[in-house]
């Protein structure tokens, strides 16, 4: 072990002085080659094979050491095992090859129905207001993609049927319909849109010289809007999506009509707000299951005694 530090030493010498990396960067190295020296155990460096690197990352995934982290640190090992080939005559890299554990999927942010009520109850006086609210009334009645939504021409919304074409990744079109709240604001948007003087005929958000709206600026707006508003979730245009879907779902329990509208090429993507569903649902039944309020009522009298 004393020589698996001295060389790990070493390699921290390089990184420290060819490398020039800062400090911080040589603390997070240095701790983790120490965690795979330490579970190395007796066994000289040069000796250990591809088993025995996975065994140490597999132990400190079971001690709690997150993906992400076990990530991080086969990339160290991996470098480490690199610069003792090249100056020190090892032979294999026992690092390459191993995988770090799957990170858990996180869901995506959503926001409570009366968040997005309040989101959306924009006082819209002036003609930039206007288009914004036609805007995200759009993302959250349709559940578009931001780059799907700045690059909409006026004739892509059909106001008798009440539908959207949206060309969305790999170039394919769908029809997604809209709600009356948007129909309206986006109405109000195109009469307000028409005063614009060298306006962009074929886009259908431009900015107040005629220009068409840029998704930085949509994300701005948005950003700017929710801290007016009082909404405190962090809000940007793909929480809009997460939030028509999610509620849609809660409402409509179709999956297949949701991934449509989302234009999900697999319904496994979509399957990711059925979580958000489950939350929704697991709540209502601890609100108001007989059988839930029973186990609370036993608990609380088990307590007393």
């Amino acid at each position: 072990m004393a020589d698996a530090r001295r060389l790990a030493k070493l390699y921290l010498d390089h990184l420290a002085h060819e490398r020039r990396l800062a400090a911080n960067t040589l603390e997070s190295y240095a701790r983790d080659l120490d965690a795979f020296i330490e579970r190395a155990g007796d066994k000289p460096l040069d000796k250990l094979q591809v088993h025995d690197v996975r065994r140490i990352a597999a132990t400190l995934h079971g001690k709690g050491l997150n993906a992400r982290s076990i990530a991080r640190m086969l990339s160290a090992w991996r470098g480490f095992y690199r610069y003792l080939a090249r100056d020190h005559d090892f032979g294999d890299n026992p690092c390459l090859g191993i995988r770090a554990p799957k990170a858990a999927k996180r869901l995506p942010k959503a926001l409570s129905p009366d968040e997005a009520h309040c989101l959306l109850d924009i006082d819209a006086d002036t003609m930039l207001r206007v288009r914004d609210k036609a805007i995200f009334e759009l993302f959250y009645s349709s559940g578009l993609r931001l780059s799907e939504l700045t690059a909409l021409a006026p004739s892509d919304v059909d106001h008798v049927e009440g539908t959207v074409r949206v060309t969305g990744k790999g170039a394919k079109t769908r029809i997604v319909p809209v709600g009356t709240y948007a129909l309206k604001a986006l109405s109000d948007w195109l009469a307000s849109r028409a005063l614009i003087i060298g306006h962009d005929p074929v886009a259908l958000f431009v900015n107040r010289t005629g220009q068409r709206l840029s998704a930085r600026s949509v994300q701005q707006r948005l950003k700017t809007l929710a801290l007016k508003q009082g909404v405190s979730t962090g809000v940007h245009p793909h929480v809009l999506r997460h939030s028509f879907a999610s509620h849609v779902l809660q409402s409509s329990s179709d999956l297949r009509a949701v991934q449509e509208m989302l234009g999900h090429a697999s319904i496994s993507t979509t399957q990711v707000y059925t979580h958000l569903d489950f939350q929704h649902l697991a709540k209502v039944y601890d609100a108001a299951h007989p059988r839930a309020k029973r186990k609370s009522s036993g608990a609380r009298a088990a307590k007393a005694k």
